[in-house]
């Protein structure tokens, strides 16, 4: 049943929905069975700890903003920006990392001062909008001293590569091509709703003469259109598209977006701009020859940035996974049955531990021995022979399902007496006996095999 928040949210989205029609793929499902799968999705968030339940944050969530993750959540975002990172630093020799600082004051040299977002003390505002003594003329000068002084805070992780190509660029010996990397909190502004909000954002700005730019853009397009259907159930519900001309952003020539199609419509988890050299020129405005590379050329190199929204990429790969089937029951009823089939790279829990019948001191002192093996492996494995409850092992399989648990490891008397296990599998269901020596193993080689799939 779903929750009074998430039927907000929904009711939202469904007039999205109605104006977006024109732009969604064809699909035999109707508008409410989206909204009902949307539904399904986020509830499904809450109840399994990926999303930490309440109106605000399921309402973030949804917009692709960051928000209160659960244990789930937090495991499944580190999982996707590590995965991030080894793809974009592992791809091409020269791209290095970087940590710039989310505010700072030497920022605005380089920003044109248009609709900043600064950091202000909220006494320190109070204090000077309670000095009466003020003229309505004065009380705006000294707010604008105010905010002037204040230090601006970062809504892209582009300025901090430009400022740092110089040093950079005497690191790679003044030779083209590299990049820069980098990822972190940004703030988005409140496009109206009065309030901004973060988002987990990714960064790579490439270096390159004026004269790749454009192949660079296609081939970073490709590339990151392939990491993206990498993880997919549905590899196809991820597209790219070119940004039309009237969308491009200044200064940029040209731009590509990575889609995905969500239940409600189409939504942009990165975007690729051939960005020129305008913004490295003013810059480090005064330092041209610093900015020209070694070889004798004398043009300045120009920017493609790939810039990527890692919490609405978190929700593209839920509501990917998110796969419900219908089943007979053992008394032939008909019921249905909710898998987060996520990527064994992704899924925040790789096995559950769990007991049978039979001596459980001695059955929980094997499930411990064998949770320590796992974390040295550094396989996240769920210890559900914690859990004193009694319930059923098919409600533990159906748990485990929605939780997106690759494998399920059951320890019984058999276990005491002969060393073998129960395991089944998310993907096919199927159980299959196993030799206790044997689990870890088969864990990390099932997980490396699809990785380099």
């Amino acid at each position: 049943m779903l929750t009074h928040p998430v039927r907000r949210v929904l009711s939202r989205r469904l007039s999205v929905i109605k104006t977006k029609q024109s732009t969604r793929r064809c699909c035999s499902s109707s508008s409410i069975e989206d909204v009902d799968q949307a539904g399904t999705l986020l509830q499904l968030c809450v109840d399994r700890h990926y999303v930490s339940p309440g109106q605000p944050n399921v309402e973030l969530f949804q917009r692709g903003m960051c928000c209160s993750y659960g244990p789930l959540g937090t495991e499944l975002r580190r999982n996707l920006l590590d995965q991030w990172w080894h793809s974009v630093t592992g791809s091409r020799a020269q791209v290095f990392g970087l940590n710039t600082l989310s505010s700072s004051s030497s920022r605005d040299r380089a920003a044109d001062g248009g609709g900043q977002l600064r950091m202000v003390e909220s006494e320190h505002l109070k204090q000077l909008l309670d000095r009466q003594e003020l003229s309505k003329e004065q009380l705006i000068q000294e707010v604008r001293m105010l905010l002037q002084r204040s230090p601006s805070v970062r809504t892209n992780l582009l300025q901090g590569a430009l400022e740092q190509f110089v040093p950079s660029m005497e690191l790679v010996n003044r030779k083209l091509p590299f990049g820069l990397a980098e990822t972190g909190l940004c703030l988005q502004p409140s496009r109206g709703s009065g309030c901004p909000a973060e988002v987990t954002q990714t960064s790579l700005v490439w270096f390159c003469s004026p004269r790749t730019s454009s192949q660079w853009l296609d081939h970073w397009t490709r590339q990151r259109l392939r990491w993206w259907r990498k993880f997919a159930r549905s590899p196809s519900d991820f597209s790219s598209s070119e940004v039309p001309e009237e969308e491009l952003e200044e200064p940029a020539s040209r731009g590509v977006r990575i889609i995905y199609h969500f239940p409600w419509g189409p939504e942009s988890l990165e975007t690729l701009w051939s960005r020129g050299n305008s913004e490295l020129l003013h810059t480090h405005q005064g330092v041209r020859s610093k900015l020209q590379p070694r070889g004798g050329q004398k043009s300045i190199p120009h920017v493609v940035s790939v810039t990527g929204n890692m919490d609405r990429g978190m929700m593209a790969f839920l509501s990917n996974s998110l796969q419900q089937l219908k089943r007979e029951d053992s008394k032939q009823r008909l019921q249905q049955r909710r898998v987060l089939k996520l990527h064994p790279v992704l899924a925040p829990v790789k096995v559950a531990l769990d007991i049978g019948r039979g001596a459980t001191v001695e059955m929980r002192r094997v499930c411990e021995g064998l949770l320590q093996e796992f974390l040295e492996a550094n396989i996240l494995a769920w210890p559900g022979y914690l859990d004193t409850a009694q319930t059923s092992m098919e409600q533990l399989n159906t748990k485990y399902d929605e939780m997106g648990v690759l494998f399920t490891v059951v320890i019984g008397e058999n276990t005491l007496e002969s060393g073998l296990l129960q395991v089944r599998s998310r993907d096919t269901t199927i159980k299959e006996t196993m030799h206790i020596s044997e689990i870890r193993n088969f864990l990390s080689r099932y997980i490396s095999a699809a990785d380099n799939i």
